[in-house]
């Protein structure tokens, strides 16, 4: 579970520095590119074709906060979306390579219950993180992208936006529906985790989840400047080829 928090995030970060990665010579071009693409561009639903990207807002513009029944269709479509599926079977092939439910066996009717158990483990999260918590507590679940500034800094905004959110009737706060979300949902795994039941074990559940959530809102703070670097490749390779 640590190796598989510590590939994710490394696969974040390389995704932020290779995405901010320019000549210094056209920052400023790069800078008004990226906002004029958050502002003109209809956010893509998912990021590499895999990670849903529902809840992303371009910016702070003119925020509305949202309905109970808005945050629940969020969460619904991050859940049921085909790309939590894949990230729950990949998530489900490695835990299983790995042997870390004993329990669970292996073969094809092992990986069904590992794939079972990882992708419930995404499921419960995002409807605790994205819905029921932020329902309660009157938080917005959604992550709010900064697009302007140096590499660096969108990257601490996108890492603090784990901890810090926004409240429904305007401000910022601590991100209790994240954190008892998360919690929530890791309590609710011990149903179905036989072998992995004791506070340790908790403990690195909660931290992959939060990983994983905090590398999501760094590849959705700067997916635009990917897609920008990936269709300014594609043109460049088709010029060459005529």
């Amino acid at each position: 579970m640590i190796n598989r928090l510590s590939q994710i995030c490394m696969f974040a970060l390389l995704a932020a520095c290779f995405a901010t990665a320019q000549d210094t010579s056209s920052d400023q071009t790069q800078t008004q590119e990226s906002k004029s693409a958050q502002t003109q561009t209809k956010e893509s639903k998912r990021i590499f074709w895999i990670v849903p990207n529902y809840r992303t807002s371009p910016a702070l513009d003119n925020r509305e906060p949202l309905t109970a029944a808005e945050k629940f269709k969020l969460a619904s479509q991050d859940a049921f979306d085909r790309g939590t599926i894949v990230l729950g079977a990949l998530f489900a092939g490695e835990a299983q390579l790995t042997n870390d439910n004993r329990a669970f066996g292996q073969g094809g009717a092992g990986f069904g219950r590992y794939f079972g158990a990882a992708y419930g483990d995404l499921v419960v999260g995002n409807y605790m993180s994205e819905a029921v918590f932020p329902t309660l507590l009157h938080q917005d679940p959604r992550y709010f992208r900064r697009g302007e500034g140096s590499g660096w800094s969108r990257l601490r905004y996108a890492v603090g936006q784990t901890f810090w959110t926004h409240r429904d009737s305007g401000g910022t706060q601590f991100n209790y529906s994240e954190i008892l979300g998360n919690s929530a949902a890791v309590a609710i795994s011990n149903a179905y985790y036989v072998d992995n039941r004791d506070a340790r074990d908790a403990v690195s559940k909660l931290g992959m989840q939060l990983g994983v959530d905090m590398a999501a809102n760094v590849l959705k703070e700067f997916w635009p400047d990917l897609q920008r670097k990936f269709r300014r490749k594609h043109c460049e390779d088709s010029s060459a080829i005529r």
